[in-house]
C-alpha cells in the first residue's frame, strides 16, 4: 500500500505497511534523522514532530492516521537560515549529549507558533512531556525564552 506524506514541504509516496510508525517511515524511508527513536511509547519525546503545527509523537502514530502537513527538525531552517529558535539553542548553549533535542526542539516550536509570547509557566507546561537525561532544563528555557524576545533572567549560584 502506498501512503501520501507532505514532509517538510514535499509530497512522498511511501510503501510502507499501514501500521508501520511515521517515526519509522521519516528516518528509513525519507533519511530524515532530526527524530530519534527514544521509548517507542511516545513517553520521552525524543521522536516528537509537527503536523499542521501541534507537536506529535511520531513513534506511536501509525503512518496509515497521518493527516496534515508534517514539520521535523530538518523542515525548521529555509533557505540555509537557522529558524529562531534553532539559533537561540546554540546562543543558550543548550545541547549536551544532544538526544532529546528534537523533541525539545519542536515541542518549544509547536508552543510559539500558538503562543508567540509565552509565560515562563506556559513553558514549563508545554514541555513537561519531553524528557532530557542531561538535565538542561533551564538552558530549555532560556532558549525558548529567547527566540520568543521575552527577557532571560539570569540567576547566579554561589
Amino acid at each position: 500500500m502506498t501512503t501520501k506524506l507532505d514532509v517538510n514541504g514535499a509530497t512522498h509516496e511511501v510503501g510502507a505497511d499501514p501500521s508501520t510508525p511515521l517515526l519509522y517511515v521519516l528516518r528509513n524511508d525519507l533519511g530524515l534523522r532530526g527524530p530519534h527513536f527514544g521509548c517507542g511509547l511516545g513517553q520521552c519525546g525524543a521522536c516528537t514532530v509537527m503536523i499542521d503545527g501541534v507537536a506529535t509523537r511520531s513513534c506511536t502514530l501509525p503512518v496509515s492516521q497521518v493527516r496534515g502537513r508534517i514539520t521535523t527538525l530538518e523542515g525548521l531552517s529555509t533557505n540555509g537560515k537557522l529558524d529562531p529558535l534553532q539559533q537561540a539553542w546554540i546562543d543558550e548553549q543548550v545541547p549536551m549529549c544532544g538526544y532529546c533535542q528534537n523533541g525539545q526542539i519542536m515541542t518549544a516550536k509547536a508552543l510559539l507558533q500558538r503562543n508567540p509570547k509565552p509565560t515562563d509557566a506556559d513553558i514549563r507546561t508545554a514541555m513537561e512531556g519531553v524528557l532530557c537525561r542531561c538535565m538542561s532544563y533551564y538552558r530549555i528555557h532560556a532558549a525558548i525564552k529567547r527566540a520568543a524576545g521575552v527577557p532571560v533572567r539570569r540567576e547566579t549560584v554561589e
